[in-house]
C-alpha cells in the first residue's frame, strides 16, 4: 500500500534485511543432552551494525492503494538473496542454513 512514512519503511527493510542476512549466517539453537546450549544473546551470533555497509539503499515505489502494514519483507528474501551472491562470487551452492560454518577450510 502507499507509504505513509516512507523513512520508516526504508528502516524497516533495513533491519528485517540485516536480521536475516545474520540468521543465514550464524543463527543457530544448538541442544547437546536434552538442553539448549544457548541461554541468551551473550552466546547467540548476532551480526552488529559494524558488520554492514554504512550504505544501504531501499526503493520504495509510489502505489496508490490504501496503507498497509510493512512487516517484515526484507527478512524472507536476505538468505536466498545471500546465497545466490555467494554462489555467483564462488561457483559454490549453500543448500542449508546456517552458512558461515560452510564456508570455512
Amino acid at each position: 500500500g502507499y507509504a505513509v512514512h516512507p523513512n520508516a519503511v526504508e528502516a524497516q527493510l533495513q533491519g528485517g534485511t540485516i536480521d536475516g542476512i545474520s540468521t543465514a549466517l550464524g543463527q543457530q539453537i544448538t541442544v547437546k543432552d536434552g538442553q539448549i546450549q544457548q541461554s541468551n544473546f551473550h552466546d547467540y551470533p548476532l551480526a552488529r551494525i559494524a558488520n554492514f555497509p554504512s550504505r544501504f539503499e531501499a526503493h520504495i515505489l509510489p502505489y496508490d492503494d490504501k496503507p498497509t502494514g510493512v512487516g517484515e519483507m526484507g527478512l524472507p528474501s536476505a538468505a536466498p538473496a545471500l546465497t545466490n551472491a555467494i554462489f555467483a562470487a564462488t561457483g559454490k551452492r549453500i543448500r542449508r542454513l546456517p552458512i558461515l560454518d560452510q564456508l570455512k577450510g
